[in-house]
Parts: structure tokens; C-alpha cells; sequence
């Protein structure tokens, strides 16, 4: 996680700076009910390659947004799930959701 100093002053570009990237805010919201496989998350997802969702994973494990568990099995099994930072994210999630259903339904 970037150290506070290295965050910017201001709470929304803090925010955007770490979900700010449209496969992040889709990681999140495909989390939110709960733990996923790597491969579930790409179905889910839909056009990520797979090189960009493990880079976007890898980030936001290291912000402490996403847990990464691998299991000594063959072959390897890896899950994702949110920590309790990554799901303290769902009220933004929501209102984004419900803001893009508001101006779906103004500009049908």
C-alpha cells in the first residue's frame, strides 16, 4: 500500500488512485458477494486479458484491497476474495450503480 505521504492531498483522487482503473471497480463489484477462482473472475468480467487482471489483482493485493489464497494442490488452485478494506468500498459501489441506473432509465 502506497505509504500516506505518497497519496495525494486530496480523498477523491486518493480514491481514484486506488480504483480509479475500470478493471478495478469490476474486480470489486464481482467480489463483493463473495470469494472467486481466477477463472470465474475472467468469465465474469468479460473483455480483460489475462495478463491485465492479474497485473490489476497484484496491485490490489498490494493496497490491501484483495486476498490472494493458493492451495498446494495439482493444479494449483488460487481464490481471490475482498478484505474487509475492499468491502468497506461497497457504499461507493452502490451509489455508482444506482447513479448509472438513474441516467439509464433518463436516456432510454
Amino acid at each position: 500500500m502506497p505509504a500516506a505521504k505518497e497519496l495525494p492531498a486530496c480523498p477523491v483522487e486518493t480514491t481514484l488512485t486506488l480504483i480509479g482503473d475500470k478493471w478495478k471497480v469490476l474486480i470489486l463489484r464481482d467480489l463483493m458477494p463473495g470469494t472467486k477462482r481466477f477463472g470465474e473472475l475472467k468469465k465474469s468480467i468479460g473483455s480483460v486479458s489475462q495478463k491485465v487482471l492479474t497485473a490489476q489483482l497484484r496491485e490490489m493485493e498490494e493496497q490491501g484491497l484483495v486476498n490472494r489464497k493458493v492451495y498446494a494442490e495439482v493444479p494449483p488452485r488460487v481464490e481471490y476474495s475482498l478484505t474487509d478494506l475492499g468491502r468497506s468500498l461497497k457504499p461507493i459501489l452502490d451509489a455508482m450503480w444506482n447513479w448509472g441506473e438513474s441516467y439509464k432509465a433518463q436516456n432510454a
